[in-house]
């Protein structure tokens, strides 16, 4: 898939300070920190840089790690991994397949029926609510 590309210039003016960080320099905001890990509204969670939807509410569950985790995303093309070797350990990065922007972390720690957890950054999200479940945060 052909990736959509933002300039930093647009990307630098239109994302928070965290929000920069995480999807282009693939950081990682604090657990317990972030606005939607705690989130239990209906709705679907899209990558803040591009708008696309990447997990749906009902795959949503609290991990107790701080972070929103997903058992699965919501289509098999919404994101793809790659491999990160950083801090001196083997992990699989999750990134937005439409534009790239870095969500966070995959592991195969999570419960049935994929047994994976999207451990995702709140920063790299924005949610949608279902109708009659409340504003969109």
């Amino acid at each position: 898939m052909t990736q959509r590309k933002f300039s930093q210039d647009e990307l630098r003016q239109r994302l928070s300070l965290e929000a920069y960080h995480v999807t282009q320099e693939e950081g990682t905001e604090r657990a317990f920190t972030g606005e939607l890990w705690d989130n239990k509204k209906a709705g679907t969670y899209h990558c803040v840089v591009c708008g696309e939807a990447l997990f749906a509410g009902d795959h949503k569950y609290d991990s107790k790690t701080g972070w929103p985790s997903f058992w699965q995303p919501v289509s098999e093309t919404a994101v793809e991994t790659k491999t990160d070797r950083k801090l001196w350990m083997k992990r699989t990065e999750v990134h937005c397949a439409t534009c790239g922007a870095h969500q966070g972390h995959v592991f195969e720690d999570g419960p049935q029926p994929t047994g994976l957890r999207y451990c995702i950054n709140s920063a790299s999200l924005s949610f949608k609510a279902k109708e009659g479940d409340g504003e969109a945060s």
